[in-house]
């Protein structure tokens, strides 16, 4: 018996999220349901995956990490082969690996890293919009940047976002936020040690409402550093959004 550390992607578009669930009588499609369908195909007999987080309903991932123990005989390549055959076409293995006993893909990580996409334009791009946000009218790049500079450091994002426990800390460090524009997208990337539940599509949503002039620029500096804690009232849709990396030591 082995621990093995997965690197999965995902089209989040047609999953009720990562995290598997169970609604009244009827399961829900999640990415952890399909992975350990697979896994029991090639004869895992575990009761449930560790993974590095759970994305939403409807965000994608190309860096997500998940680990569980496998009595496996065969090659990595001959793993990772077994369990592509398995998986339904919207989620693929990218890598495979071996791994300490004690791994976990969360709490052994330093860092995650996400980027979200923004397309301006006045009417509706089929053919962008599955993984995409439409704005309009455009933003201003310059004020998304001075925004994204503000984010650096350790903060209290509690107007962010919400811990995964009850009573949880709502600070966190961000080593690096920055947008970039090129093919006509906006693209915002942010690392950080950990992140709040929701935290990166609050981030967004703020920082479009800054962008448009909806929002002084200094409201940034209010929501980190202010003594009136208010959740931010908004969310960026969840196609924009992908877990691009988990990052280890």
């Amino acid at each position: 018996m082995a621990r093995y550390k997965i690197t999965l992607a995902y089209d989040g578009t047609l999953f009720q999220g990562f995290q598997r669930q169970k609604r009244k009588t009827v399961d829900a499609r999640t990415v952890q349901g399909v992975f350990e369908l697979a896994l029991h195909q090639i004869g895992w007999t575990g009761r449930s995956i560790l993974a590095a987080g759970r994305t939403d309903s409807g965000v994608h991932a190309s860096g997500q990490v998940v680990a569980f123990d496998l009595d496996w005989r065969h090659s990595l390549d001959a793993l990772q082969a077994a369990l592509n055959a398995g998986l339904p076409e919207d989620v693929s293995v990218r890598a495979v690996d071996m791994a300490a006993d004690d791994f976990h893909p969360r709490y052994s990580a330093v860092s995650r890293r996400y980027r979200y996409t923004i397309y301006c334009q006045p009417n509706r791009d089929p053919l962008r919009d599955r993984y995409a946000w439409r704005v309009w009218p455009a933003l201003d790049l310059e004020l998304l940047q001075r925004f994204a500079g503000e984010l650096h450091g350790t903060h209290d994002f509690a107007d962010f976002g919400t811990p995964p426990r009850s009573n949880g800390s709502t600070i966190r460090s961000i080593f690096k936020a920055e947008w970039s524009a090129g093919n006509g997208s906006l693209i915002f990337e942010v690392t950080g040690n950990a992140f709040l539940y929701r935290m990166v599509r609050r981030l967004v949503y703020f920082q479009v409402a800054v962008a448009q002039g909806k929002l002084d620029v200094q409201a940034i500096s209010d929501r980190l550093y202010g003594t009136k804690r208010q959740m931010v009232q908004g969310l960026a849709p969840a196609q924009g959004l992908v877990l691009v990396e988990v990052s280890y030591l």
